[in-house]
């Protein structure tokens, strides 16, 4: 049976920001999750942009060397109306993969709308929501302000909950889907079903039909 306190690991959570970055170190499973770092990196928008990515690569980088974290975990950018904001905050997300890869951290990228389901159970609810389950699940005194904390704190925590899910796979003592000769997209989607789900291939018909 799958034990969730294997899950128990220390993440490092990024809300990409260019002028304000969330940077947050949680140590799971995520039912227990306690806050080892929660801050956010400001850069001035008058500064060089190399400077601005530098004192946020710093700040990262350092969040690693002090706190240790196993993964690393950021919220993925979409490019919308706010197109300035968004090509920042890209960068930081390469930033980001740039950290974990000098360090042979494995990172996850995760959708706005995992992290907000992860910590409210909806989609699409708004920094207010967010904040205060947040503050209520960390069992925080006071409401982690400002939001790029506490979006980082979720990013974090909704790392925790995929880590706490056990690996789809066979069953024991049942055999994983036979997609051996079937097209790829079909073979993809047995796979992904689990071996609950079958493919029935068609017999010869001894009629001819």
């Amino acid at each position: 049976m799958f034990d969730p306190s294997a899950a128990s690991i220390r993440v490092l959570g990024v809300d990409p920001g260019l002028s304000r970055c969330g940077v947050a170190v949680l140590d799971g499973p995520a039912q227990r999750a306690k806050v080892v770092r929660a801050e956010v990196v400001r850069t001035p928008p008058d500064q060089p942009l190399g400077d601005r990515l530098a004192a946020i690569h710093a700040a990262i980088e350092s969040a690693v060397a002090t706190d240790r974290p196993a993964a690393l975990a950021v919220e993925r950018v979409f490019i919308n109306n706010q197109a300035r904001t968004g090509v920042g905050a890209i960068q930081v997300v390469g930033l980001v993969h740039l950290v974990g890869a000098r360090h042979g951290l494995g990172v996850t990228e995760l959708t706005p709308s995992q992290v907000k389901a992860a910590v409210t159970g909806f989609g699409d609810a708004d920094k207010d929501q967010v904040t205060f389950m947040v503050q209520r699940m960390l069992g925080l005194a006071k409401p982690p302000k400002p939001a790029d904390k506490a979006d980082a704190l979720a990013v974090a925590l909704c790392h925790l909950q995929q880590a706490a899910m056990p690996t789809a796979g066979p069953a024991p003592g049942r055999p994983a889907a036979d997609t051996a000769g079937l097209p790829p997209r079909l073979a993809a989607a047995l796979a992904k079903a689990g071996p609950g789900l079958q493919a029935v291939r068609p017999t010869a018909d001894p009629r001819g039909r």
